[in-house]
């Protein structure tokens, strides 16, 4: 085998919508100001559903798109950094409650890039023959560790799951991962506390890092895949803010490229944001089969993957 291949997507979020207004009533502010500084206008809020929960819902999703039997699947990888659970993994959680027998299976925290990262980490399991096909999911119960009376964090996150299945293929559908991390801006990025954490962030530093950092680094994935950025058939990036996905693919030049604005109805879900996103363009038939995709996580630590991806 040289690669793999996405064979199959899902997703899934709370039923609970929790809307502008409605956080007004909680904190000082207002509809105009969260759109204005973010483009969110409202995100799902798991009532009585955990983490796992989310992911065992989006996961299997992915497995039936993909046709893929859980008894196949010989990695679980799940991307989280809300979950309050420890041991045992929210990954070997879903992998139970699948009936996924003796897969690997492990969680990830890379904050916001989990997602990117587990995606190539599992490509490379692949690659090296540890598995043929393998479960990776971004799951968040970021309203867990919300501080409801920050009006500047509270407005920005949401919960919810989104999952891909990692099959082997004979061509790589999966292009080199362009990964790092700035640690001296590590604290940008925080999840504060013992056993009642909070997320906390430095605004400011983060608009200007990912603004001014992250055209280079897509332009970089699309490199090493050999396609240039105009010829993808969409961008998915980390939905952390409106404005910045725009300002990044504005410095793109990719006017006739689809981009995933799923921020705008879901918030800030962490390393679920961009399965959840890619997932609902994929539902929706907003792009085909076979289309490339570069998918672009950024956040905690200050961190960053990418890579161009074949849709499924």
């Amino acid at each position: 085998m040289n690669g793999s291949r996405i064979t199959g997507v899902g997703h899934h979020q709370p039923e609970h919508v929790l809307t502008n207004d409605d956080l007004a009533r909680m904190v000082d502010t207002s509809d105009k100001w969260i759109r204005r500084r973010t483009g969110i206008a409202s995100r799902r809020i798991a009532r009585d559903e955990s983490v796992t929960d989310m992911a065992v819902a989006a996961a299997g999703k992915a497995l039936a798109a993909a046709g893929v039997d859980p008894g196949a699947v010989g990695l679980v990888q799940v991307a989280t950094c809300s979950a309050i659970d420890r041991c045992p993994s929210i990954a070997a959680q879903v992998a139970g409650r699948l009936a996924i027998p003796g897969a690997a299976a492990f969680d990830l925290n890379n904050g916001c890039a989990g997602f990117t990262t587990a995606l190539a980490t599992a490509d490379h399991a692949i690659r090296a023959g540890a598995a043929r096909h393998a479960l990776v999911v971004g799951a968040e119960k970021m309203s867990d560790i919300t501080d409801w009376t920050d009006r500047t964090t509270c407005v920005l996150l949401g919960d919810g799951a989104g999952a891909a299945v990692l099959s082997a293929d004979e061509q790589p559908h999966v292009g080199p991962v362009v990964w790092g991390s700035d640690p001296s801006h590590g604290n940008a990025v925080r999840i504060l506390g013992d056993w009642h954490p909070t997320f906390a962030q430095d605004g400011q530093t983060v608009f200007r890092w990912a603004t001014t950092t992250l055209a280079p680094i897509a332009r970089a994935a699309c490199e090493r895949t050999g396609i240039a950025p105009r010829d993808l058939g969409a961008i998915v990036t980390h939905q952390a803010n409106l404005r910045i996905i725009e300002a990044v693919v504005a410095q793109l030049d990719v006017p006739d490229v689809l981009v995933a604005r799923d921020v705008v109805e879901s918030g800030n879900t962490s390393a679920a944001s961009i399965p959840i996103a890619l997932a609902k363009l994929v539902a929706r038939g907003e792009i085909s089969s076979g289309a490339p995709a570069l998918l672009l996580g950024f956040g905690g630590g200050l961190s960053w993957a990418g890579q161009v991806v074949t849709c499924p």
